[in-house]
């Protein structure tokens, strides 16, 4: 008997082990924003979070998702000189049709301000841009420096008035490396910012500056947020042309607009074909255009964060 009773024991212990091994694991969770193509009019319920593994949000299956980004460079220009990006030509963009496609973006600052280093590395280039080294035309940048940093990644600094540094030099992030200018084809003085990546004196090779510099700050001190978007067809490739429209509106008597067309056709070497940065926090209501079909949504940004949406087109 008393056999029978250990043998039971056994049994019952060995059944609440393995019911403890198979149960389920706590779940950790990650925002994700349920789809809502409503336009009419904004929606007022908080985003829900929804319990999953730690599988990333997929841009691809909610209306849109909020990361950290990948920030990691400083601004060429720092407070309280104008350190925030010239919206009239931005990345990517012709300036309506005008001017050539925009591999970098401008901070337009008057002749003399300091410009400084976005991240530490070595000077690779650092002179006139007599030679068709970095673009396909002579004198195309003017005074320039060129800083190889680690990941592959490489930053340009055009249109100089005075260059501080010399080839080979090792220059740590902040460092005063030049002064703002209008040398080159610069119209009026300004700072030319390019981020290129693998490829150093390839002229297509450029990323989005917007979407590698830390966030500036408005005049409250809160970190603007960035928007990255991707316009592609059924099969996933970024669409060669689209329109958008994004508006954002903090109250009832202010709405701001923003305007603009993908990246040019020859620069979809990237994730993304639209981007924005230095956008105040809040829900925007995006308008994409393609082949006579419109295509909106809205979006949250968030404060020092950035927000990818992804819209499939035909």
């Amino acid at each position: 008997m008393k056999q029978i009773l250990s043998l039971f024991l056994l049994l019952l212990l060995s059944s609440c082990t393995t019911a403890a091994a198979t149960e389920s694991p706590i779940v950790s969770h990650i925002n994700v924003i349920p789809t809502n193509t409503s336009f009419s009019q904004a929606p007022t319920a908080s985003p829900t979070t929804t319990p999953t593994s730690e599988t990333p949000c997929d841009p691809f299956s909610v209306d849109y998702c909020i990361t950290e980004g990948h920030f990691i460079l400083q601004r060429p220009i720092h407070p309280p000189d104008n350190d925030l990006v010239d919206e009239t030509y931005l990345y990517g963009s012709t300036a309506n049709g005008t001017r050539e496609p925009h591999h970098g973006v401008e901070f337009p600052n008057p002749s003399g301000t300091p410009v400084y280093a976005a991240a530490s590395g070595t000077v690779i280039f650092a002179g006139p841009d007599v030679m068709t080294i970095y673009s396909p035309w002579s004198n195309f940048y003017g005074n320039l420096v060129a800083i190889q940093h680690n990941d592959h990644l490489l930053t340009l600094y055009a249109h100089l008035s005075k260059i501080n540094v010399k080839v080979n030099g090792v220059v740590g992030a902040g460092t005063k490396i030049g002064e703002v200018g209008r040398t080159g084809v610069a119209i009026g003085s300004h700072l030319h910012f390019e981020v290129r990546r693998r490829s150093v004196q390839d002229y297509f090779a450029t990323q989005n500056p917007e979407l590698w510099l830390v966030p500036a700050t408005d005049a409250n001190g809160a970190s603007f947020g960035t928007l990255e978007v991707s316009v592609v067809d059924e099969d996933h490739n970024l669409v060669k042309y689209a329109e958008y429209t994004i508006r954002y509106s903090p109250s009832q008597k202010v709405v701001k607009s923003y305007y603009g067309i993908t990246y040019s056709a020859d620069m979809l070497h990237s994730e993304e074909n639209a981007a924005l940065g230095e956008l105040a926090e809040g829900r925007y209501r995006i308008a994409i255009e393609r082949n006579g079909k419109v295509y909106e949504r809205w979006v949250e940004v968030e404060s020092g964060k950035l927000t990818q949406v992804v819209f499939v087109v035909k």
